[in-house]
């Protein structure tokens, strides 16, 4: 069964295939001197890497979990209260692939002007959505402007990036989406859709019956198929087959797709994602919605993912509370925000674990760290705060 680094793995891969295929096509139909496929390979497989990186503990359940503090959390709203619409937005909408382009260009490696120093390409096909959490007029239409891809924090760091890369400005705090970033986002929806049903089958929630009657029309070549099943005698390599015929099928359908569109996805003005384009759209949306009805759903799913907000509501409850009480009382803070302060790694806290004056930084320093963590190390620290298990000795 998949895990969080195993799946970014596989979407790096499958986004290597798409970049190194619309490489090859767009390199002969432009006459292109000096670059290489494996040069759009490369950039579409690094940026898949990256893809999940800034998802927090628990995955999308920890995203609505901190939306949800700050919500629902009296401490949250005195924070919302003193901040600007864009700030309050940046925490009300916390967003994975904000956080994303956060880590890869600042949080790791802080010293580095640009954090991991990625190339600009690198970072435009890393941004699915390249716009703020608020815009002076209606978001564009279209896929690329459903969620936000920055905060207020990086948005000149984000506006380098678009103008080095020529992205097209759509209106302030908003740009066209770099060509590539399609095919990471294919990338990812390959992976996610097809391979969380094959883990399903693993862990007993869907059927054999299920799983083949879902990949059968997504390789291809499905009677051709169907007669290779019957010379593969174990359920489990069977359904192995099928998976890996059916990325290789729709990786095809994608490239195909990608350039019958390159013009207006030159233009920055393609609307829908690439696997909702290609032939096999309806049975890839039959995936998702089994997923979605089924797999995600099931019962030890929803058990950690409810744990979640729990944990996650209560480490942001212990540690924004205890930096704004020290950055407005300092030596007066309460005994426990002067002790909680030394469980906050230094380049969150402060410089000298004194919270810097900046309100909107402070805190977001908090769901830095907060959103960095691994789940069972946001499970263990929550448990040790309330007193749920203690340090040995």
């Amino acid at each position: 069964v998949r895990t969080r680094l195993t799946h970014s793995l596989e979407v790096s891969s499958v986004g290597r295939s798409l970049g190194t295929m619309v490489g090859d096509s767009v390199i002969k139909r432009h006459h292109l001197q000096s670059v290489y496929p494996q040069d759009f390979g490369a950039v579409v497989a690094a940026a898949s890497l990256a893809h999940d990186i800034g998802n927090p503990p628990f995955g999308h359940a920890g995203e609505d979990a901190i939306r949800l503090w700050f919500t629902s959390s009296a401490a949250g709203h005195a924070v919302l209260e003193q901040l600007n619409e864009a700030q309050r937005q940046d925490f009300l909408r916390f967003e994975g692939n904000a956080q994303g382009f956060r880590i890869i260009t600042r949080l790791q490696s802080p010293d580095n002007p640009g954090g991991m120093q990625l190339t600009c390409a690198t970072l435009g096909t890393f941004t699915k959505y390249p716009r703020a959490s608020v815009l002076t007029a209606e978001p564009p239409a279209g896929i690329a402007f459903k969620k936000f891809g920055f905060y207020q924090d990086d948005a000149d760091l984000f506006a380098e990036v678009a103008g080095q890369l020529g992205l097209e400005p759509l209106q302030p705090g908003a740009w066209g989406r770099h060509p590539l970033a399609y095919l990471v986002e294919a990338a990812d929806d390959i992976c996610y859709r097809i391979i969380d049903v094959e883990d399903a089958f693993r862990l007993q929630q869907l059927r054999f019956e299920e799983v083949r009657d879902l990949l059968l029309p997504l390789t291809g070549e499905p009677e051709r198929a169907r007669r290779k099943l019957e010379h593969i005698t174990r359920p489990k390599e069977r359904i192995e087959y099928l998976r890996a015929k059916t990325i290789g099928a729709i990786i095809d359908q994608v490239h195909q797709c990608f350039m019958a569109n390159e013009a207006s996805i030159l233009a920055g003005v393609l609307a829908d994602e690439l696997l909702d384009m290609i032939p096999a759209a309806g049975a890839m949306r039959a995936l998702k919605a089994c997923g979605e009805n089924q797999v995600y759903v099931s019962k030890p799913v929803v058990e950690v993912e409810a744990a979640g907000f729990e944990v996650l509501g209560g480490l942001l409850e212990a540690f924004v509370t205890t930096v704004n009480d020290i950055a407005v009382k300092g030596p007066s803070a309460s005994p426990k925000s002067r002790m909680l302060i030394h469980l906050i790694p230094e380049h969150f806290a402060g410089p000298g674990r004194q919270p810097v004056a900046d309100l909107y930084r402070r805190v977001l320093a908090i769901t830095d760290f907060v959103s960095g963590m691994t789940d069972s190390y946001a499970v263990a620290l929550f448990k040790k705060l309330t007193g749920i298990s203690l340090p040995n000795g």
